[in-house]
């Protein structure tokens, strides 16, 4: 199956977006956590990375991938880290020339599985209305597409603006300080996520965030102003009613992801300074990745924006 170039387009946009969806996963509280391995001292997004066998710090920065423009906010002090760097590493090498040639092979559900037969007939219609009013996707082109990606593509919807990327920004900026973009993780491991959870879970949330479009909309604006505090560990344990997550699936989307991501960015680190931008939901929490950092040997330390 051959996807418009339009869905391939999006997906770029879904495939680092869907921890935005991942940050309503987990409902654990800062307080089971030690202080020493996750209380940091300051609401920071923008962190420190030194010590240990570092000759140079790097900087680790907490995004949100999907926000309207006028929320995208690049601080002086976030250009100052990402100045002292000389390289960039995020989820995925985000400007790597073959990227939407690898996920095409990718996004596709196995076993000829598609929405027609896991929704009911009343969710598909509305799901098939939805992505065509919305998204300008008629359903029978992108119904055997992972419904996980399908959702996320429904955020520009539920922002009600045409949404800005910082991965997009980070990689303008890399780009005009001629700095080699990398990833922490490959499309197909991102994409195989999406097969470890039943499609028909995916299917059932891609269709209450359609019939549910009103709480979907407070939820994503709940958390749009939970990231403007700047509290990683608020962040993470987001809320404990959520419509829209996969509670059960909290180590497939993140604690098993972070510990998979350490090694990488201990390596890249040790190399040169580096400027690592991650979902801000990886970074709070016992398993984040500002524990396991220090847990590491490394100091970690807040840089106020």
């Amino acid at each position: 199956m051959f996807l418009p170039k339009k869905i391939t387009l999006l997906a770029v946009l879904a495939l680092t977006s869907f921890t935005t969806q991942a940050q309503k996963v987990s409902r654990k509280t800062a307080a089971t956590a030690t202080t020493k391995q996750t209380a940091p001292a300051a609401n920071s997004l923008l962190w420190e990375i030194s010590g240990k066998n570092l000759a140079q710090p790097s900087f680790l920065y907490g995004t949100i991938h999907l926000v309207c423009p006028a929320d995208l906010q690049v601080s002086e002090p976030l250009k100052q880290a990402f100045g002292k760097t000389q390289q960039v590493v995020m989820e995925l090498d985000m400007d790597s020339p073959t990227m939407m040639q690898e996920m095409q092979s990718d996004m596709l559900m196995k076993d000829g599985q598609n929405l027609q037969k896991l929704l009911s007939g009343p969710d598909y219609t509305a799901v098939g209305n939805y992505l065509q009013a919305k998204a300008g996707l008629p359903i029978d082109k992108v119904g055997a597409v992972k419904p996980f990606i399908l959702s996320s593509m429904l955020y520009p919807a539920l922002l009600d603006c045409k949404p800005a990327s910082y991965e997009a920004t980070f990689v303008q900026m890399a780009q005009e300080q001629k700095k080699e973009v990398l990833g922490l993780e490959t499309v197909q491991e991102q994409l195989g996520l999406f097969d470890k959870i039943p499609y028909g879970e995916q299917s059932k949330m891609l269709a209450d965030m359609v019939n549910k479009e009103a709480e979907a909309k407070q939820e994503l604006q709940q958390m749009l102003a939970l990231y403007k505090t700047q509290n990683v560990e608020q962040l993470h344990s987001l809320t404990a009613s959520s419509m829209f997550n996969f509670q059960q699936y909290e180590d497939l989307l993140l604690d098993s992801r972070n510990q998979h991501w350490i090694a990488g960015i201990s390596q890249y680190a040790t190399a040169k300074p580096t400027f690592f931008a991650v979902g801000a939901a990886h970074l709070g929490g016992p398993k984040g990745v500002l524990a396991l950092l220090r847990q590491q040997g490394y100091q970690v330390k807040a840089v106020v924006q």
